[in-house]
């Protein structure tokens, strides 16, 4: 009896025996490659303590009465109930779809055009275009909401200027809520337009060029290769772009708080989501109620990035 016993337990693999020499063949494993674990444990590391740790601790924090200062008291959902009922709150949501809608739409279709244009062939120094408009994105964002706050300024700005010489009455650009969002949205479009071209441009460049051809031969336009072969093929850099701009969008804040600063300007025009968090978490030091923000946020940013996805997504369907 002892034999078959010795047997199962020596060669049956769903024995409980085999646990342990599976650990310690995934110990070893480790042990035997520890040089490169210990290459690339940096990059871990510094996420765990800089990326990991604080989204953990700002949903902890979400449900705590903290001023940053003195002891934490546990507030329940507390935080979540004042969001959804503070008009603030609501108004900086509306603030940030608006100022999105303005500037993501413009963006992403003159972004198409400007790589319709560099890629075609009839266009010279195309280099250099391409160098023109991708250096807005790595220009200082301060310096850049700096400029154009002179540019949209009420008393001496260049727009009012340029009104001034058509014998127009100037414009209190900053003053009014529809100003501030068109110059908000005007500063994201300068930044991410030749972003989002170069993008585009790739895209381009990897549709095979005898589509276009065949095209030709059957006698299809310009306009119908566009939009039937060129948009199909680049339905899922298109995809990429929303969701990318949408994430952006939302976080709108070094443009209006440096324009308008932390209270949103005249009737709050200006007041964004991550702004109105920033007014609370480190102006107000209700850093509880800041996180809660932070995470409605991110809870409002994944709804509109699977309703921009299933929309793209659909389209994708239906024509094929």
């Amino acid at each position: 009896m002892s034999q078959p016993l010795q047997q199962r337990t020596q060669f049956d693999p769903g024995s409980s025996l085999q646990v342990p020499e599976r650990k310690r063949g995934l110990a070893t494993e480790i042990w035997k490659h520890r040089k490169q674990y210990l290459a690339i444990s940096p990059f871990y590391i510094l996420f765990a303590v800089f990326g990991l740790f604080p989204i953990l601790f700002s949903m902890y924090l979400s449900f705590q009465k903290w001023d940053g200062i003195g002891v934490m008291t546990f507030n329940g959902v507390n935080n979540y109930q004042f969001m959804v009922t503070d008009p603030e709150f609501w108004k900086a949501v509306g603030n940030t779809l608006l100022i999105w809608i303005y500037s993501t739409i413009p963006m992403l279709f003159f972004a198409l055009i400007i790589a319709f244009l560099l890629n075609a062939s009839f266009v010279r120094f195309r280099t250099f275009f391409r160098i023109g408009y991708f250096l807005p994105n790595v220009t200082s964002l301060v310096a850049v909401a700096i400029v154009f706050s002179t540019v949209f300024s009420n008393n001496y700005g260049l727009l009012n200027y340029i009104l001034s010489q058509f014998g127009a009455d100037p414009v209190e650009w900053l003053n009014k809520t529809w100003g501030i969002q068109l110059a908000v949205s005007i500063m994201v479009i300068w930044r991410w337009v030749g972003y989002n071209a170069i993008i585009y441009l790739a895209g381009l460049q990897s549709i095979p060029t005898v589509l276009y051809e065949a095209a030709k031969i059957d006698g299809a336009t310009g306009i119908q290769s566009f939009f039937r072969i060129t948009i199909p093929n680049l339905r899922p850099i298109i995809l990429f772009t929303v969701i990318t701009s949408t994430i952006g969008g939302m976080q709108i804040f070094t443009e209006p708080q440096v324009l308008v600063g932390n209270d949103g300007g005249v009737s709050g025009g200006g007041l964004t989501i991550v702004l109105y968090l920033y007014r609370e978490a480190f102006v107000n030091n209700y850093f509880g109620y800041g996180s809660a923000v932070g995470w409605g946020m991110f809870i409002l940013i994944a709804l509109i990035s699977l309703i921009n996805w299933r929309v793209v997504q659909g389209g994708g369907a239906k024509d094929e």
